[in-house]
């Protein structure tokens, strides 16, 4: 037939039966138990150095809770500070306005003052003169009326006069 029937080909060889190696097991063993010994060790530094993490923590909330606060009222007290010194910005503001309106009153009435000195002291000899000239007429008037010389009056007067229309 076609299909022979041979025996299949033998099964390939492998390690062999198996054996309990005593050294080599308690090797791995001690290897197991120190990777759990180092394993424990790591979880206890993490416990710990999370434990110390959480208080940094907690602390660092209430440290910024307190700035956070402190913060709050120095901006309360800034704003405060603030408004107080718009107010009194604007108040010294009014009280310039009302300086400025009173200075220059002052300065107005001093302009027109020194015009009426200017005025003053240019007309000074002028006006003197006619005050010397007017008393005196009046002194010859009442000369006149008590009996003295009219003639000598009226050439003061025209003295005076000419003198007058020299100076305008």
């Amino acid at each position: 037939s076609a299909h022979s029937q041979e025996a299949p080909a033998p099964p390939p060889e492998t390690w062999g039966a198996y054996q309990k190696r005593g050294e080599e097991s308690n090797g791995v063993i001690a290897m197991i138990d120190l990777l759990i010994k180092d394993l424990d060790k790591e979880m206890t530094e993490a416990e710990v150095s999370e434990k110390d993490a959480q208080a940094e923590y907690e602390q660092m909330m209430v440290d910024s809770a307190a700035k956070r606060t402190a913060d709050a009222k120095s901006l309360t007290e800034t704003s405060a500070a603030k408004a107080d010194m718009d107010a009194e910005l604007e108040s010294h503001g009014e009280e310039k306005k009302a300086s400025a309106s009173e200075l220059m009153a002052v300065l107005r009435y001093t302009q027109s003052l020194h015009a009426e000195c200017d005025w003053l002291v240019q007309y000074h000899e002028v006006r003197k003169s006619a005050r010397e000239e007017e008393t005196d007429s009046l002194k010859k008037a009442k000369a006149v009326l008590s009996g003295a010389d009219f003639a000598l009056v009226q050439t003061r007067s025209r003295a005076f006069l000419e003198r007058s229309s020299q100076h305008m």
